[in-house]
């Protein structure tokens, strides 16, 4: 079976644009619920609809894999499933660690949702002596001294960082060392690495400010709109109003 470690996917050297790139996961995941539904054909707009993006920018992204589709007829879905699974590496196994078993960890490790997307999780790592032999999600927990062989004997080039963010640094450092060149890192900080290895960070509380300048954008649309017809402004629940256990709640959130 092919591992990550000698096989990579082919869309920087076909000249595949980044943005194309981060849009094909969300093609796929419409796809591939179209498919469980068999859907034989979809069209453009049914699928731009579907996927969250405006349907001529769904169509210069696929003429990018060489996918036209068929006038009148639309996109074969399965063709397309395999088409982009293929581009972004999925049709190969891609074994992945975790290091950092808390909370977080564990429930990455318990995502059902890796395997059928061409992950599988080699290892869970964590520094805690404690931890080490644990089962989690079926699988015993090692540690951390062992990072580096289990990465060379499991041919690594995935690490998931869901350590504190004091950690991250230090752990980002050894997978670099040990062969990793892909990571996504979960922990609350900004990560140094070198050129030739790709950082995804994904950052909760970042979404939820993003989310709540929305939120909060919204309202202020409504007052003015209620202004304006002289009608009361709609009651909203905001951060600034709401009490938690300890008193108020703040209006900005800590980073």
């Amino acid at each position: 079976m092919a591992t990550g470690r000698t096989h990579r996917p082919a869309t920087r050297s076909r000249g595949i644009p980044e943005a194309t790139v981060a849009r094909l996961p969300l093609y796929l995941r419409a796809l591939t619920a179209l498919s469980e539904r068999s859907v034989p054909t979809v069209s453009s707009e049914e699928l731009a609809v579907a996927a969250g993006v405006n349907s001529a920018k769904l169509r210069k992204d696929f003429s990018y894999l060489g996918s036209y589709g068929t006038r009148g007829v639309g996109y074969d879905v399965e063709y397309l499933v395999y088409q982009i699974s293929r581009e972004l590496g999925l049709t190969q196994d891609w074994p992945v660690v975790i290091v950092g078993i808390g909370n977080l960890g564990a429930a990455l490790a318990n995502y059902g949702g890796f395997a059928s997307r061409g992950f599988r999780v080699a290892a869970l790592i964590d520094a805690d002596p404690e931890m080490a032999g644990k089962p989690v999600a079926g699988m015993p927990v090692q540690h951390t001294d062992e990072l580096e062989r289990i990465i060379s004997d499991n041919g690594v080039s995935i690490g998931v960082i869901a350590t504190p963010a004091g950690g991250a640094q230090q752990v980002c450092e050894r997978l670099v060392a040990a062969g990793v060149t892909s990571i996504l890192n979960f922990a609350p900080t900004v990560l140094t690495v070198p050129d030739g290895v790709d950082v995804r960070k994904v950052d909760l509380s970042i979404e939820l400010q993003i989310l709540a300048f929305h939120e909060q954008r919204k309202a202020g649309e409504e007052a003015a709109a209620a202004a304006e017809a002289g009608t009361p402004p709609p009651i909203r629940s905001t951060a600034a109003s709401r009490k938690g256990p300890d008193g108020e709640v703040p209006a900005v959130m800590p980073a």
